[in-house]
């Protein structure tokens, strides 16, 4: 068997828990003030409810003893006592909810930005085998399944110590065989949580394994929804989604029925304690051995007190137990903050031109289809043109996304300015990189701000520059709005040439010395090619550019070609 500590779901749970401690402070100091008060309230019902006992006959006037203590008019101070503890722990309670919901908002806060840091920083070739649902699901479902470890579970583990203590402190005071019991009922319910709660972890791993099966399977269908609609399969799949949701709510009803087991040992070890310690009291009363106070009463009140922390401990133990799945999910879902760590130390490069170099570069995206690039090497000087040729598949988009930092190579080395890519700042190499490719990214904003987003800084004057030096004017300038004009997400509103113009702006905006072309009009009719392809050419003077294209484009530049056949160079031409 392995080390349990091993396990890196528990040591990240375990630290996170450690890091919520801070936060749950001012919501075990609330409880415990609560537990303190309720003791002193169930000190005055004790008393209160002897005297009526008295009053009402049931115990003799000549048997029944009040503490010698409470002053002989006090019955009118007890009840407005007794009141004003009720509201002080009301108050308290209320306290003690915002103080939680602060604690768990807080959490939540920080694992999401955790989440999010690690999903921007991730090279995009380390996201490519994760689902998108998955993606979602962890800065979304996965998040909120670890709120309350941080509202419920960090306080009550706290307070199922030392709330207990504190009432088995008052009940040793008053009795302290009656502490004994206590003692020994309060240490069987954590042995029958654990049994428990052995079958409840099993349960929530499996119901958060049935809910991203869920996700990943609507996602699909929602994205394949005219595929399955001309292909009449739309209500096989309606049925297969609603057989997926049914297997999530058994899985969810199975976690229920174990939460309902571990309460039900809280339960009976409250029950077996209040009537042994009832039975005992009766009978020392009926045999004369124990004088008649109000102290049975006040011992008898306290066992649910001294259950109540341990109560919230049982509740929030099912807080645990889904924290526990859902940080096994994020972090299989998540990368490694390892693997986000350079294995070396990072350098820069100067960005006046950059040459370019590749040795023996191996890479595998899939090792079930063998090897993208297979020993590939070239060298392209500053300032110079590569157009990289070859069907599909043959490696070009490869090349691409290694010079963009989007995957490492498996072997071989890959240089800028004879400084290895993997030691680079990643700020520098995005600094040093433009790209555009077949279908550009647009957000939902203006045409002006969708050029900016290349250089957040740039001068109004310097976005409209860029947009004459890409053409973009030709159609923005007919626009209501011009470039102020909103387009919607993906680029709604615009056609494909008008978006590939936005993207050379941005590229113009950008001006970085390395240009990257992945089949830049891939998708244009004959007509917006030759403009868009007019707007690259002036883009490239002066840059260093790699061009992964179709014959069409690849002929409008000029500079060296390289063949390219399953991951191989085959030959290398002078001129385009």
């Amino acid at each position: 068997m392995g080390n349990p500590d091993s396990n890196p779901a528990r040591l990240w749970l375990r630290r996170q828990t450690r890091l919520g401690m801070a936060r749950a402070i001012p919501v075990f100091l609330l409880g415990l003030l609560g537990s303190f008060f309720a003791i002193l309230q169930i000190g005055v019902l004790a008393a209160l409810l002897f005297r009526v006992m008295i009053t009402a006959g049931i115990v003799g006037a000549d048997q029944g003893q009040l503490t010698p203590w409470l002053p002989q008019n006090w019955v009118a101070g007890a009840v407005l006592g007794f009141v004003g503890l009720a509201v002080l722990r009301a108050l308290l309670g209320v306290l003690a909810e915002m103080a939680a919901f602060a604690s768990g908002a807080a959490g939540r806060r920080h694992l999401r930005s955790d989440a999010m840091q690690r999903l921007l920083q991730a090279p995009p070739g380390a996201l490519r085998r994760i689902h998108s649902a998955d993606l979602a699901a962890t800065v979304t479902d996965r998040v909120e399944a670890l709120d309350g470890l941080f509202a419920r579970w960090v306080p009550a583990s706290l307070l199922a110590v030392a709330g207990p203590i504190l009432v088995l402190l008052a009940v040793l005071l008053a009795d302290p065989f009656a502490a004994l019991v206590l003692l020994g009922a309060g240490l069987a319910v954590p042995v029958g949580m654990a049994a428990a709660g052995i079958g409840a972890a099993a349960a929530a791993r499996a119901q958060f394994q049935a809910l991203a099966r869920l996700q990943t399977r609507f996602l699909d269908r929602v994205r394949g929804i005219a595929t399955l609609i001309a292909h009449g399969r739309a209500e096989d799949e309606a049925v297969a989604l609603g057989s997926a949701a049914d297997d999530l709510r058994r899985r969810t009803m199975r976690i229920l029925r174990v939460a309902f087991l571990s309460s039900a040992v809280l339960d009976l070890a409250m029950a077996g304690a209040l009537v042994f310690l009832a039975l005992r009291y009766g009978s020392m009363w009926a045999a004369g051995t124990m004088p008649m106070t109000e102290t049975p009463l006040f011992v008898l009140l306290l066992v649910p007190e001294f259950f109540a922390p341990l109560r919230a401990f049982s509740l929030a133990y099912q807080d645990r137990l889904h924290a526990s799945a859902a940080a096994a999910s994020e972090l299989a879902a998540l990368p490694p903050l390892a693997a986000l760590i350079p294995p070396v130390a990072v350098r820069n490069v100067a960005a006046q031109g950059v040459s370019i170099a590749f040795e023996n570069v191996t890479l595998t995206w899939d090792p079930s289809r063998g090897p993208a690039l297979r020993g590939l090497s070239f060298r392209v000087p500053a300032g110079e043109t590569l157009v990289l040729a070859g069907p599909s598949g043959a490696g070009k988009s490869s090349v691409l996304e290694i010079l963009l930092g989007f995957v490492r190579p498996d072997a071989g080395r890959v240089t800028l300015n004879g400084a290895d890519i993997v030691e680079l700042v990643p700020a520098a190499l995005s600094r040093l990189t433009a790209w555009v490719g077949q279908r550009p990214v647009l957000f939902a904003g203006t045409i002006a701000e969708n050029i900016r987003f290349a250089r957040p800084e740039a001068s109004d004057d310097e976005v409209a520059d860029a947009a004459r030096l890409a053409r973009v004017g030709e159609f923005a300038d007919a626009l209501p709005l011009k470039l102020e004009t909103p387009i919607g997400e993906g680029g709604y509103g615009l056609s494909g040439g008008q978006a590939q113009r936005v993207a050379i702006a941005r590229a113009f905006l950008k001006n970085a010395p390395l240009l990257l072309l992945d089949e830049p009009t891939a998708h244009l009719d004959p007509a917006t090619e030759a403009d868009v392809l007019d707007s690259l050419r002036r883009l490239a003077v002066g840059r260093t550019v790699i061009l992964a294209s179709h014959a069409a484009a690849a002929h409008a530049f000029s500079g060296r070609r390289l063949d390219l056949r399953d991951g191989r160079a085959l030959a290398e031409r002078g001129a385009a």
